[in-house]
């Protein structure tokens, strides 16, 4: 049997019960993988798949066995003014480091002897790192212990947080508070706000998702019928990142992306089949005949659409970083599920409901539901008006579009002369206040600005310090860094067993020690390019690694992947549309048209998020409730380009393929338009506004990060949805005529891919309910 959406979807039909069932066990097996493991795939850590300058570091610390690998943890204990002095205090501070001692060392492998500090401990520099020191306000004494395991593995950690949460919330009390920072008890912290952002996204989508479907349906069983298929693509997706995660690294958002993207695609494109399906039954087809012309053609250009999406995230698979690997194949993964139960389980729950996805169950209006419109109708109406006069709509809206986009190239920058778009990554300062972890990094800012033990500059020298050139050039950096405060005093310097590198190790102090920070990033650039170069030379071999140094790397990778995706994603999606609609004039319409969604998402990204703008639009995101940041997230422009372009692209084919279809029957190409508009606009319409409902859902978490994500995509569809379909499709197509569909001579080899495949159909209904011809 040849294998495609018709045989699939037929064969599927025939036996609905028995592939139902296949996808009840694979559900329940998703999520009983997911409740295991998934905890366990997911990571807040990103790591290279070549080699920067802060991996050449790391390896050469490892390999000369001068890197400890230790995960710090660090406490601060604060009380009334002048509490450092007061026995009572240090009392509590030695209790505190006691009940830490006591953890053992399964949980904690070193923490400071006593406050104050003893003799002993001052002498030796590295144990004197850990503390405990008192603030200079006398208010507050800090102190790190360093915990079972190695940073390579934190994430095996968490099981060590409810414990040390335990210890911080018993000295937090009357006059006392407690407070800890450090990667295990962060990342829990991040976990935590993001399943919270998880339920409520799902919950506002769902809600949302349901009210449409109804209203586009008129049936109460149509309408939960797509639900089901989101419900599935969800569970099944999160069961093959649980499982794929031991192996491949996940971000820890991966389920927001995935509960997101399968609420929108699986949704949208049960829609779509759906209303194909009770299409065909309303011209006379029985209920497998129906399913299988749904195949023939709905199911196909659903296939075509997901194809797209994957083909559109796929360019993010290059880029040699686990975390754009991670979102990819996260997206990817929900993406081939929803197309997969498309292909096989949706069809047979429509030869299981049978008559009761077309017999409304709720009806709106007279029995009339919003599927198709109708020739004289609003979507006519909207689109013969705008054909009427092509040449003003279509240079207004193009405009419009255009000044969205304008944030992302001149918005001024918040910390220097820049201007557009300033990327970054999402750092403690940017956690709701009243988070543990940000309340304990506000703590540590304000009363210990010089310290530093969260990060550090990991700058490795060739050579032994013994050698006169390489002293002297530590002494140099030494002075010359211990001006800039973004860096506290360096650690003692240590030399490999076999002199062949010397490790000098400055910990970043202040807001730099947050590692993401914008300020820590600039502090290792000022490192790299001018201290070292200043120091030891320009071509001196000497590195400089550590957390904040992967970070910058990780802007520089992004920065310069970011355009060469891009243009292969738009020549590959150029092609592969030029072979479906045997066209080069619709294809890079389409193109031009998605990249004006996609910059007026950028624009309005910046213009809402980026500090640095005019005070009006400070407002309009702290009505919405929106964090304004320095930066906007270095991931997100790549990511956001691939996920709209994507699903940009199944509109278009939905859309265009129709035109293509009457044009080929009529020759005429205003009707064709016209026809292609007022028959798609109301699953388009409805398709959308469950896009922009879930994507919205998602942008009114707590993490900075998703709401800019949630809020890019929303108002990208949107616009695509209305400005873009209703306004710049019908006056460009009117203006290019018959142009819309040219081919050169020397592309007539390629082959011809039907995306709407075939129906025995020659005759559309406008409407639902209207009669229309069935041949044979």
């Amino acid at each position: 049997m040849k294998i495609n959406p018709e045989t699939l979807a037929r064969a599927s039909s025939r036996h609905p019960w028995r592939t139902v069932g296949i996808w009840a066990v694979i559900l329940v097996a998703g999520f009983v993988a997911s409740s295991v493991l998934l905890s366990d795939a997911l990571t807040t850590d990103f790591n290279f798949t070549n080699s920067p300058e802060a991996v050449q570091a790391k390896n050469i610390l490892d390999q000369e066995k001068l890197e400890s690998n230790a995960i710090p943890e660090t406490f601060v204990l604060t009380g009334p003014s002048g509490a450092v002095d007061d026995p009572q205090f240090a009392a509590t501070v030695n209790s505190a480091l006691n009940d830490l001692r006591g953890l053992g060392a399964g949980v904690v492998t070193q923490v400071p002897q006593s406050y104050p500090m003893p003799s002993s401990a001052e002498k030796d520099p590295q144990v004197a790192a850990l503390g405990p020191i008192q603030s200079q306000d006398g208010t507050a004494v800090l102190f790190t212990v360093i915990l079972a395991g190695d940073s390579d593995h934190a994430d095996q950690t968490a099981q060590y947080v409810d414990q040390l949460d335990a210890i911080r919330d018993k000295y937090t009390t009357g006059d006392t508070a407690m407070y800890s920072l450090g990667q295990p008890t962060s990342t829990e912290d991040f976990k935590k706000i993001s399943e919270e952002d998880l339920r409520k996204g799902e919950g506002i989508g769902i809600v949302v998702a349901i009210i449409v479907l109804l209203v586009v349906f008129g049936s109460l069983i149509a309408g939960v019928t797509p639900l089901i298929m989101g419900f599935f693509a969800i569970g099944a997706a999160l069961g093959l990142v649980a499982l794929l995660g031991q192996i491949w690294s996940f971000t820890f958002f991966a389920p927001n992306l995935i509960s997101m993207m399968g609420l929108a695609v699986g949704i949208d494109y049960s829609l779509f089949i759906v209303s194909r399906f009770r299409e065909e039954r309303t011209r006379g087809a029985d209920t497998l005949e129906a399913i299988g012309r749904s195949g023939a053609t709905a199911n196909r250009a659903v296939f075509f659409s997901g194809m797209t999406v994957v083909l559109a995230l796929a360019g993010m698979l290059l880029v040699p970083t686990t975390i754009f690997r991670g979102l990819a194949g996260g997206a990817i993964l929900v993406v081939l599920v929803s197309v997969a139960l498309s292909m096989t389980l949706l069809p047979a729950l429509m030869a299981l409901f049978k008559d009761k996805l077309t017999k409304p169950g709720v009806v709106f209006g007279r029995g009339r539901t919003l599927e198709h419109g109708r020739a004289g109708g609003f979507w006519d109406t909207i689109t013969r008006g705008v054909m009427g006069h092509p040449w003003r709509w279509l240079i207004l809206a193009s405009l419009f579009m255009v000044a969205l986009s304008l944030p992302y190239w001149t918005q001024a920058h918040p910390n220097d002369s820049g201007r557009g778009i300033k990327t970054g990554l999402s750092g403690i300062n940017t956690i709701p206040e009243g988070v543990p972890t940000r309340e304990a990094f506000d703590v540590i800012v304000a009363k210990f600005p010089q310290a530093g033990q969260q990060s550090t500059a990991d700058v490795v020298v060739p050579g032994a310090q013994s050698d006169p050139t390489v002293s002297a050039g530590i002494t140099k950096l030494e002075t010359v860094v211990k001006a800039d405060t973004a860096f506290g005093a360096p650690q003692p310097v240590q030399t490999s067993s076999d002199n062949q590198y010397t490790l000098v190790r400055f910990p970043l102090a202040g807001e730099a020690a947050d590692a993401q920070s914008e300020v820590a990033v600039d502090a290792i650039t000022r490192m790299r390019d001018t201290y070292v170069p200043q120091t030891f030379g320009a071509d001196s071999g000497v590195l400089v690694g550590g957390d904040t140094a992967f970070v910058k790397d990780f802007f520089d990778v992004s920065q310069y992947y970011t355009p060469i995706i891009i243009g292969l994603v738009l020549l590959l999606s150029f092609i592969l549309l030029t072979v479906v609609f045997r066209s080069i004039v619709v294809p890079a319409k389409a193109i031009v048209m998605n990249l004006l969604s996609v910059g007026a998402a950028y624009g309005l990204i910046v213009l809402i998020f980026q500090k640095g703008g005019p005070s009006w639009a400070a407002s309009i995101a702290s009505g919405l409730g929106f964090t304004q940041v320095d930066a906007i997230e270095a991931w997100l422009p790549l990511f956001l380009f691939s996920i709209l372009f994507g699903l940009s692209m199944d509109y278009q084919v939905f859309l265009l393929s129709r035109i293509r279809e009457e044009y080929d029957k009529t020759k005429d190409n205003a009707e064709a338009v016209a026809f292609g508009l007022r028959t798609t606009g109301g699953i388009i319409t409805g398709a959308a506004i469950i896009m922009v409902a879930v994507f919205a859902g998602f942008a009114s978490g707590r993490l900075t990060s998703l709401e800019e994500m949630g809020f890019g995509l929303a108002v990208a569809v949107f616009f695509d949805a209305t400005i873009v379909r209703s306004i710049l499709v019908p006056s460009a197509m009117k203006l290019l005529g018959d142009r819309n569909w040219y081919l050169p001579k020397w592309l007539e080899w390629l082959p011809k891919v039907d995306v709407e495949g075939h129906s025995d159909v020659v005759q559309v209904p406008d409407q639902i309910g209207e009669p229309a011809g069935v041949v044979d």
